[in-house]
């Protein structure tokens, strides 16, 4: 086992609040505990990083700090339905057409974060005349009540699950959802001998709280013979190089295959075909944390108080479709899939003398220019027992080059 240097907190956050900081002291000492349980005191990184975000009451998404908005300062870091309404009623259209197609009602989203998404989505839906059954699966019980509250208001069926169905037939929404599943982290050494990277404890608990070292610190092993198998088949060794590899993702998008039955799940997220995403340029990875809008690349600071996630490989996604037994139906970038479903309609529809017409089309340009969020994130749609030709994907799929 080769250590790396002890972790640093990056220059460009804020300092933390007295109950950020308990919290942050709590998580601390809960994560050297579990540390100090693994075997040679090495915790592979998918494993950090599931105890940083859902940890019982200690992580990032289950101990209720406020996550999601808007505005500088509130949340960390913000969603495309809450940039606009236009994306959720945009998105309906998607939605209808699976519906129909699949013969169903129910749309099930996953991580429904703010709430923002069902909030523009269910009411679009009604207006089609669909009698909605709208159905939340939240692993987060702060954003949960956070949802509940926001969607009181509606006259529609909304219903909370605890776990996945055991079958299913309708749409399924996941925006943002597999960027935040842990992800093993790996790295080439200069020899192009694959190691897999994990967290070990580079000092006591406490003993650097006014210190810009943490306790925590990176540390390599060589990677055993699956995940050795599983990189190889991605990419090519380049020395020095470092990436991650989304096994819970994969599997999850597999699983579908058993409880989806008739229907398709539309997959939206940051992310690129694997031969962009293990790209020689990329030797860094994709890791990426957020704490209060502030973005950086080191995931050891601040356990429990900021976002991790890694882009998703999609052509890694396709592949566990196809292994779950699903269709892989379309692939196009979120730009190309607004436009294609009308967005652009739909912002005609609104009022240029309203005194908010310029505050509803500012986010547009966020949402659909290449050099934000229109060529980053994709939409990739899966599905099973319905045979049509989707809306969102008519000009511009991309399918060929999941390749």
């Amino acid at each position: 086992m080769h250590s790396h240097a002890p972790a640093q907190l990056p220059k460009n956050l804020p300092p933390l609040d007295e109950q950020s900081a308990e919290h942050a002291q709590r998580v601390e000492a809960y994560l050297i505990e579990q540390i100090n349980r693994c075997n040679d005191g090495f915790m592979p990184f998918d494993k950090w990083m599931d105890l940083a975000l859902y940890a019982p009451g200690l992580g990032y998404y289950t101990a209720g700090s406020h996550k999601l908005g808007a505005n500088a300062g509130q949340g960390d870091f913000t969603t495309a339905p809450e940039l606009s309404p236009l994306f959720g009623q945009t998105l309906a259209k998607q939605v209808t057409e699976i519906l129909h197609a699949s013969h169903s009602t129910t749309v099930l989203e996953f991580g429904a974060g703010s709430g923002a998404l069902a909030a523009s989505i269910i009411p679009a839906l009604q207006q089609q005349g669909i009698k909605l059954n709208y159905q939340i699966l939240e692993l987060s019980p702060d954003l949960r009540q956070r949802q509940q509250q926001r969607l009181a208001g509606l006259s529609a069926k909304i219903e909370w699950l605890d776990a996945l169905p055991t079958s299913f037939s309708g749409c399924v929404l996941a925006n943002e959802v597999l960027d935040a599943m842990p992800v093993k982290l790996f790295e080439w050494d200069d020899n192009k001998q694959l190691h897999e990277l994990g967290v070990v404890v580079t000092a006591a608990a406490g003993e650097n709280s006014a210190n810009t070292q943490l306790p925590f610190g990176l540390a390599s092993r060589q990677a055993n013979a699956s995940l050795q198998q599983l990189v190889k088949q991605r990419m090519t060794p380049q020395a020095g190089y470092r990436s991650e590899i989304n096994l819970r993702a994969e599997a999850w998008v597999k699983q579908m295959g058993t409880w989806l039955t008739r229907g398709a799940a539309l997959l939206i997220d940051y992310g690129f075909p694997q031969a962009e995403y293990y790209h020689s340029q990329r030797d860094a990875g994709t890791l990426m944390c957020h704490f209060r809008h502030r973005a950086h690349s080191e995931p050891l600071v601040y356990a429990g108080l900021q976002d991790i996630t890694a882009h998703i490989d999609f052509t890694a996604m396709a592949d566990a479709a196809l292994a779950g037994q699903l269709q892989v139906l379309g692939y196009t970038s979120q730009a190309r899939f607004l436009l294609n479903l009308g967005i652009t309609e739909e912002l005609a529809k609104l009022d240029l003398n309203h005194p908010n017409y310029a505050k509803s089309v500012a986010p547009l340009q966020q949402l659909l220019s290449e050099a934000e969020m229109g060529e980053l994130f994709k939409v990739l749609a899966i599905g099973k027992n319905i045979d049509i030709m989707l809306a969102g994907f008519s000009q511009g799929d991309r399918r060929h080059r999941l390749a």
